[in-house]
């Protein structure tokens, strides 16, 4: 009961405050008062600070919860100890790698700023969104490696709270990514806003350092766009940032993962995570650095990008076309920041939603979580008809946003039917594994490649009717922001979404906690049952992270023709009135007017041009040149590891009997700097 009024506080908590902005902007409309900068009004606003803080205030809330459960036995705290600090052996060594990349990076966009050929502010953006996303990531590990002992314990007193330990310290890594992604979007909106970009400054210029900040006689008409551009920017530091983590973590995690069953489980004969096999600890961190610092970094970039790009989009709409519908500029700019916020509250009502009964099977569990990810979309969709019929979006892009929402929801429900033990292709799989391992790696590799067909449908059915829903067939730009508010749509239930990823590697290094402290077997059968759980979830979150990241890459190539306008009228108001492109000449009013359809011809951008079709074959080449480096990384990374257990297995007395105790720190240093170096 006090879960539900949690949610239904949540709920009138959210739409309230969006009626009660919505009814001020109302009065002052009604009483003529004057507008803000792009027109509609900016109250509404306020519910993404509000809710960025809220996310990150109830993030603390269940870390503290989860501290204060009881750690289990000695032995389960020396074992957690054991995996928490290899999981900040890795941070640490990857984290100091970063920073030097960072700092040359830095120095490279600080003297293209300071020459002129690069926006002043992307230096600073830079930073700011790789700081974030790697603060993100450390405090997602410090939750998940002090979570893992206290599910074990949770579990060994039920089912239902080993999965509530477990799914709200998961809640953390996704509520401390939305918090942080939306407090930096937020807050960069506001210094550029009220501090960078005024009226006095868009008169007479801004100068800082030597630096052009604002160039003076700037229109206001074009201040939006001005900002939008200059704040997706930062975006670049957080795909930095997800690089190393997505990449480094998965040749740790896969790494001391091979390492660790082919000599333990093969050779040994010995169960999975049992204290003998000396790396069966990195085996642990690895599943923590893989999808939990590597997945919060790889959404924490998609979900930034998609509500600046759309942002972006937004601000490039014509006052005409806008106008049609009723909408001014400040309102296509700001709205995805709305909806993101709301988003956010909802998530939070959809994180006190999961729960589960003792006798509970695996399609109970995944019912368990897809209630609350289910109701957060379902709640968001109410909130965004209030904007739709306030007028602060179209009912076309309230469409889009549907769009965005049920394309997440199938690519999820098909990754947990590939995934989930429950279902015909893993029974599949199993069924091979009587006749022998190769039929098996046949039938598992073709399952896999086939599991990627309905999630691509999915996709293009969302980007063709978000592309439709808003009106694109007759104005390709509202379509385009339609597409990018699907990603939106898409992405603002991400604090729950990623909460079931996170949730993967808890109750898997649960179970091995379990194994290792030798609990009962009910403890262990209950931590197996999460532990499954967590498999799919995990690949849930990937298919997710994946559709999301199609949706963003679209709409922030849609946002890039328009950094791309500015600079044309830029160069040719510094050429004395026009800059040729190609058989195209600009001029800085042409530029500013030009269509995507525009910049397309000037650019050739067309299937007929040769050099298009040659770097689309390099695209596609680079995908599986990349995925082959990454590989053999993992290849050579986890023969080390086999060697190493192997030589301990050998050289240390005692293991196999139980009186020897394993050097677990080699393992996770082989597996840190494997990763460190590829």
């Amino acid at each position: 009961m006090k879960i539900l009024k949690s949610i239904f506080v949540l709920f009138v908590l959210s739409l309230g405050f969006t009626a009660t902005a919505l009814a001020a902007e109302g009065s002052q409309a009604a009483a003529g008062g004057a507008p803000a900068a792009g027109g509609g009004g900016a109250l509404l606003w306020w519910i993404a600070p509000f809710a960025s803080l809220l996310a990150l205030g109830f993030a603390f809330y269940f870390y503290k919860k989860m501290m204060e459960a009881p750690e289990g036995t000695e032995k389960m705290v020396e074992i957690a100890r054991h995996v928490r600090q290899g999981a900040y052996a890795y941070l640490f060594r990857q984290y100091s790698v970063v920073t030097l990349v960072f700092i040359i990076l830095l120095a490279i966009l600080g003297f293209c700023a300071y020459k002129g050929v690069q926006n002043p502010f992307v230096p600073v953006a830079f930073l700011t969104g790789g700081f974030f996303s790697g603060l993100c990531g450390f405090l997602g590990m410090k939750t998940a490696t002090n979570a893992s002992a206290r599910t074990a314990q949770g579990a060994s007193k039920s089912l239902n709270s080993g999965l509530q330990v477990a799914f709200r310290s998961g809640s953390v890594m996704g509520l401390v990514v939305v918090g942080f992604g939306l407090l930096d979007i937020s807050l960069w909106y506001l210094i550029l806003d009220k501090l960078v970009y005024t009226d006095i400054h868009m008169t007479e210029g801004l100068k800082f350092l030597g630096l052009d900040l604002v160039h003076a006689g700037m229109s206001a008409d074009h201040k939006l766009v001005e900002i939008t551009t200059t704040m997706i920017t930062f975006g670049m530091g957080a795909s930095t940032q997800a690089l190393f983590a997505r990449v480094g973590g998965g040749i740790y995690t896969k790494a001391a993962d091979v390492g660790a069953d082919l000599v333990g489980k093969v050779e040994a004969g010995i169960p999975e995570d049992d204290p003998r096999n000396p790396a069966t600890i990195a085996d642990n961190v690895g599943d923590n650095v893989g999808d939990v610092a590597g997945m919060g970094a790889d959404l924490y970039e998609s979900y930034c990008g998609s509500i600046l790009a759309t942002a972006a989009l937004g601000a490039a709409l014509s006052t005409t076309v806008l106008g049609q519908y009723g909408i001014t500029p400040l309102q296509a700019v700001l709205a995805p920041m709305v909806v993101a916020g709301l988003g956010i509250i909802l998530s939070i009502a959809g994180i006190f939603m999961v729960r589960c009964k003792e006798d509970a099977t695996q399609k109970n569990l995944l019912r368990a979580l897809l209630i609350g990810t289910l109701g957060s979309s379902v709640l968001i969709l109410g909130a965004v008809a209030i904007l739709a019929a306030a007028h602060w979006i179209t009912w076309g892009i309230f469409g889009s946003v549907v769009a965005g929402l049920l394309a997440g929801v199938v690519i999820g429900q098909l990754t947990e039917y590939y995934t989930s033990d429950e279902y015909k292709p893993t029974k599949g799989i199993a069924e091979q594994a009587e006749m022998g391992p190769a039929t098996t790696i046949i039938d598992g590799f073709a399952t896999g490649m086939f599991s990627a067909g309905w999630p691509v449908v999915a996709i293009v059915i969302g980007i063709l009717c978000a592309f439709g829903f808003a009106g694109g067939f007759t104005n390709i730009s509202m379509g385009l922001y339609g597409i990018g508010f699907a990603a939106v749509g898409m992405l603002a239930t991400l604090g729950i979404t990623l909460a079931t990823d996170a949730y993967g590697p808890i109750a898997d290094n649960a179970g091995g906690n379990a194994e290792m402290s030798g609990l009962g077997e009910e403890v262990r059968k209950r931590t197996d049952a999460l532990d499954s759980l967590g498999n799919t979830t995990a690949a849930t979150g990937k298919g997710f992270a994946i559709g999301s990241a199609a949706l963003t890459a679209m709409a922030l190539l849609a946002a890039y023709i328009e950094e791309v306008r500015i600079w044309i009228a830029r160069l040719a108001t510094e050429a004395g009135g026009t800059f040729q492109v190609g058989e195209v000449a600009f001029t800085p009013e042409s530029a500013k007017s030009a269509g995507v359809a525009d910049f397309v011809a000037a650019y050739d951008l067309t299937i007929m041009n040769p050099k298009l079709i040659c770097g689309l074959f390099i695209g596609a080449m680079m995908a599986f040149v990349f995925c082959a480096m990454t590989m053999k990384a993992v290849g050579r990374a986890a023969g080390a590891m086999v060697n190493e257990v192997r030589r301990q297995f050998k050289e240390i007395a005692g293991i196999m009997e139980g009186t020897g105790k394993p050097d677990y720190a080699r393992c996770v240093s082989i597996s840190t700097k494997a990763r460190r170096r590829r």
